[in-house]
C-alpha cells in the first residue's frame, strides 16, 4: 500500500462519525431542497386563505427530501467507509458501489420497482465514479504544509 493512501485510511474521523456526517449534510440539502420544490408547486384555491395548511404542506415535503436524502447520504459513506477499510484501498471503486447501493435501496424503495432501482443506482454509480476518477475534489494533497507565517528569513535588500 501506498504511504500517501494509509494517510487518508488514518483519518481523525472514524467510519461511523462520517457515516454520521453524511446522513446530517444529506438532512440539511434535503430539507432546503424541499422547500425550494414546494415553493414551486400552487397551493390550491381552497387553502389560500388560510396559511396552515399550506405550512403543513411545505413541512411535509421539506421532511420527506430531507430524510430522502439523509438516508442516501448515509448509505453511501457507510457502504464507501466499509468498503475502503475492507479493502484497503481508497480509489473510484469504493464510492461507485457506495453510489449504487445508496441508489438501489433508497430511490428504488421509493420507486417501488426494481427497474427504477437498478437504473438510480447505476446513476449514482456512474456519478460517483466519475467524479472520484476525474479528481473532482474539495482539496488536492501536494504534500505540502502551508503556514500562515513564513518560516524562512527573507534576504536584505542590496542597497547600491
Amino acid at each position: 500500500m501506498d504511504p500517501t493512501e494509509r494517510r487518508y485510511l488514518q483519518d481523525d474521523d472514524t467510519a461511523l462519525m462520517k457515516t454520521i456526517k453524511g446522513s446530517t449534510y444529506g438532512l440539511v440539502a434535503g430539507t432546503i431542497w424541499g422547500t425550494v420544490v414546494a415553493t414551486w408547486y400552487d397551493v390550491p384555491r381552497v387553502e389560500r386563505s388560510v396559511a396552515l395548511p399550506g405550512l403543513i404542506r411545505t413541512l411535509k415535503m421539506m421532511g420527506n427530501y430531507g430524510i430522502t436524502f439523509a438516508a442516501i447520504g448515509g448509505v453511501y459513506i457507510g457502504v464507501e467507509q466499509l468498503l475502503q477499510n475492507y479493502r484497503m484501498k481508497r480509489d473510484f471503486i469504493n464510492g461507485a458501489v457506495g453510489g449504487f447501493v445508496a441508489g438501489s435501496t433508497i430511490l428504488g424503495y421509493k420507486g417501488r420497482s426494481i427497474s427504477a432501482a437498478i437504473s438510480a443506482g447505476a446513476a449514482l454509480a456512474v456519478t460517483s465514479a466519475c467524479i472520484d476518477a476525474g479528481g473532482q475534489t474539495t482539496r488536492m494533497d501536494t504534500g505540502k504544509e502551508y503556514y500562515p507565517y513564513t518560516t524562512k528569513k527573507r534576504p536584505e535588500p542590496s542597497v547600491n
